[in-house]
């Protein structure tokens, strides 16, 4: 299996992947048949919202905009579901990410009578996706995972959006999958499924790890193991979520560090 990652080629090997595996913790050694593992990506991996306030912050500074950059933030995130939906439902034909974000954008920039934005300054601010930080952990703990592990985004970002983002923020991705893909949007099972098929896996031997639980049990629905990782600031810290989830998932981890260390990576 060979993954095509900010140009460079990165080959998976399974073989690798296993080795060591009488490490992990035993209270999850029924994940030892694990070959890979499956991120969601905003919100679990990467701190989408500081990150958007932060461009939307420049960008009213550069033009002179008085907005509330917090609540557009979370407006953008808010037309996220009603926008996949659309292609989901069939409404619309398959549309990438970047482009219905854009879409949202427009309303958005409406909504809060934004109209100083030339075409290319739009479009700029419009990949602020690419450009969002990881959570403080996300990197040494992918590393420290990739050393037993496959990893895989499998995200309903598009490919470009999470190369951009990978190479920025040094993510150490095998593969990028998910949703364009397939052309398929979680949590549709065919998202989850096909990513599986593309890692030549069956679903039982992919983990996926999102610190969402409707991403979880969707996922469980097709067949993958899965892991939750508590992000409670991911709706930002007026918004600090201490609840944990009610479903019986494989693994909870704290952060991705603890992921790594019940893993025994």
């Amino acid at each position: 299996m060979m993954a095509f990652l900010g140009g460079h080629r990165a080959a998976i090997s399974f073989t690798a992947i296993h080795a060591g595996l009488d490490m992990i913790n035993p209270v999850h050694a029924h994940l030892t048949q694990v070959g890979a593992l499956t991120f969601d990506v905003f919100g679990t991996v990467v701190d989408w919202r500081s990150g958007i306030i932060r461009e939307g912050e420049t960008l009213g500074e550069q033009k002179s905009i008085n907005a509330d950059w917090a609540s557009f933030a979370d407006d953008w995130r808010e037309l996220y579901q009603p926008q996949i939906e659309k292609v989901r439902s069939g409404e619309l034909p398959w549309t990438k990410l970047d482009d219905l974000h854009r879409m949202s954008l427009d309303i958005l920039l409406a909504k809060y009578g934004i109209d100083k934005l030339s075409k290319a300054e739009t479009d700029h601010f419009n990949r602020a996706w690419h450009r969002l930080d990881p959570w403080p952990d996300a990197v040494e703990g992918l590393t420290r995972l990739r050393t037993r592990y496959a990893l895989a985004t499998l995200s309903n970002g598009n490919v470009s959006l999470l190369m951009n983002m990978a190479k920025r923020a040094g993510l150490p991705w095998d593969a990028i999958l998910g949703a364009e893909p397939v052309r398929c949007y979680k949590p549709l099972p065919d998202a989850y499924r096909g990513t599986a098929e593309l890692l030549s896996l069956p679903p039982e031997r992919c983990l996926m790890v999102a610190a969402h639980p409707g991403d979880l049990v969707a996922a469980s629905q097709a067949g993958f193991r899965t892991a939750y990782v508590h992000r409670p600031l991911e709706s930002g810290p007026e918004k600090v979520n201490q609840e944990w989830p009610k479903e019986n998932f494989d693994v909870l981890a704290e952060d991705f560090l603890d992921l790594a260390a019940q893993l025994g990576c």
